[in-house]
């Protein structure tokens, strides 16, 4: 079974198909619920490296990048990905009341 807010032919794609069924084996491997805080920290230290979820993440890497659609994204100085986010946050458009 496949949990996703995709439509059924996104799931055309053989390679990605492959890459979310490697994570359902990371799933059974770590006993299900183990799995999602271990992803979280996966996403988050990936971040401070990169700037990207993805491209540090073990659970990413270890089901293809490629496959799943990522770029790899190379590590750089914290610093810099935190000037990045903060960049993006006061670039996002203000609410309706323009604060």
């Amino acid at each position: 079974m496949v949990l996703s807010k995709h439509e059924v032919s996104y799931f055309g794609d053989e390679l990605l198909v492959q890459h979310e069924e490697r994570h359902s084996w990371q799933y059974f491997w770590l006993l299900g619920l183990p799995m999602l805080p271990l992803y979280v920290v996966g996403v988050v230290v990936s971040w401070l490296l990169t700037g990207d979820p993805a491209s540090r993440n073990p659970f990413e890497r270890m089901a293809s990048l490629k496959d799943g659609g990522y770029v790899e994204r190379p590590v750089q100085p914290i610093g810099r990905t935190v000037a990045q986010a903060v960049s993006a946050l006061r670039s996002r458009p203000k609410g309706p009341s323009g604060q």
